[in-house]
């Protein structure tokens, strides 16, 4: 399938919620979310939407049957998150939040900050009220995150986790080692780097479109942090996601004044350097 296929595909399967929001009254609102509403999608992405449903019809709002009218579906459960995830018969994803309308739109403005949407009013497929329109297009302005408290608590962070990440190749946990590099610490060195860079706009899922975001350089050091689950490239990535973490750090504290515990990041060196 081509790109303009899929991008198509997808476009019609937004038009066919669209309509089918508007003929169930059960449905208050709804609204898109994710790389469709920012201009981002592609032939690999997902459908996301909240679908906000009258508060007395909550209890009989079957998801899946409402899903299943826009294309078949060959998989549909509650995740882990308590979203209502699908695998539609061409193999596109779907996410879709079931949520009470009435504290439900109220929450979306709380959201900034965490969320964008540029095209707000592209976004609401539907909204019998006005309250979710109101409420989407205070998410409309992207809101950076502020530098100098962030960059202080991603240092923080980062030397807490880091520390812990020594303490546990010192145990001897290769395997726990290993998920703690790439899925606690990583995310947040992308964090760091991307904030030093002014490049923000994917701050929620830091390692998105990282290819075009960063330069060359931090992609290198990004690099040097990745391993495979083995005894020595777990401590050798260690080694260097530390030094990486610390360069970036230094290059906040000279930019922003943040504080450094230097003593404790040198204490953190030695662990990483003889775990023993």
């Amino acid at each position: 399938m081509s790109v303009h296929s899929a991008r198509s595909a997808l476009d019609d399967r937004i038009a066919r919620l669209r309509q089918l929001a508007h003929a169930d009254a059960r449905l208050e609102g709804v609204l898109l979310y994710g790389s469709w509403t920012v201009g981002e999608a592609d032939a690999h992405s997902d459908i996301e939407a909240y679908l906000y449903i009258q508060d007395d019809h909550l209890a009989d709002f079957d998801g899946p049957s409402f899903l299943a009218q826009l294309a078949p579906l060959k998989l549909s459960y509650t995740n882990m998150y308590g979203i209502l995830a699908v695998v539609f018969d061409d193999l596109m994803r779907g996410e879709f939040h079931l949520t009470p309308a009435g504290p439900g739109i109220d929450e979306v403005p709380t959201w900034q900050g965490m969320v964008h949407l540029p095209r707000p009013d592209d976004a609401v497929l539907l909204d019998r009220t006005g309250r979710l329109t109101q409420a989407a297009r205070q998410l409309a302005t992207f809101q950076p995150p502020e530098p100098v408290t962030t960059a202080q608590q991603l240092t923080d962070e980062l030397t807490n986790w880091t520390l812990m990440l020594a303490h546990v190749l010192a145990r001897g946990e290769i395997a726990r080692a290993h998920a703690l590099l790439h899925t606690v610490i990583a995310p947040q060195q992308l964090q760091l780097c991307r904030l030093l860079r002014n490049s923000t706009a994917h701050w929620l899922t830091p390692s998105r479109a990282l290819e075009q975001d960063l330069p060359d350089t931090d992609r290198h050091r990004y690099a040097s942090t990745t391993a495979t689950a083995r005894d020595q490239d777990v401590r050798t990535a260690a080694r260097s996601s530390w030094r990486w973490s610390r360069d970036l750090a230094a290059e906040a504290a000279d930019r922003w004044t943040i504080h450094l515990p230097h003593e404790l990041h040198e204490q953190i060196s030695n662990r990483l350097n003889n775990p023993r």
